[in-house]
């Protein structure tokens, strides 16, 4: 596939209400689920679309709580990058799988348990593992 880079490019534009806001949210997750089976070939992922799916389904449950207009403006500008820069082969297999499919989620410990292994892992982060 020929990379195109203004393919997917768009005019940065701010959304003048909440529902327009989601809106653009739902049109953004419409297309990376569309984009996932070509996603997948691209990159000769060793995962299913529907799994690449489950995946990016996850990352927006993430911010489903953000209420900030300017928040939500700032996150759909990034989803648009990341997509765009997804598609056209800007990045590496190894982003893919530890961006995207990566789970970044730890077992729940209490207070104690940290404190007996002696460091607080939540104030922590390793600086490759792609959280923001």
């Amino acid at each position: 596939m020929t990379t195109i880079p203004s393919r997917l490019a768009q005019m940065t534009r701010t959304s003048s209400s909440r529902a327009e806001a989601r809106l653009r949210v739902i049109d953004l997750y419409r297309a990376w689920v569309r984009a996932a089976p070509e996603i997948c070939g691209i990159y000769a992922l060793n995962v299913t679309p529907a799994y690449l799916r489950h995946s990016i389904r996850q990352k927006f449950e993430q911010n489903r709580h953000v209420t900030d207009q300017r928040a939500i403006e700032v996150l759909l500008l990034k989803g648009q990058q990341e997509l765009q820069e997804t598609l056209n082969c800007w990045k590496q297999p190894d982003h893919i799988y530890g961006i995207m499919l990566q789970n970044n989620q730890r077992p729940h410990r209490t207070f104690l348990q940290k404190f007996y292994e002696g460091r607080d892992e939540d104030a922590v982060l390793p600086a490759a593992s792609g959280i923001v």
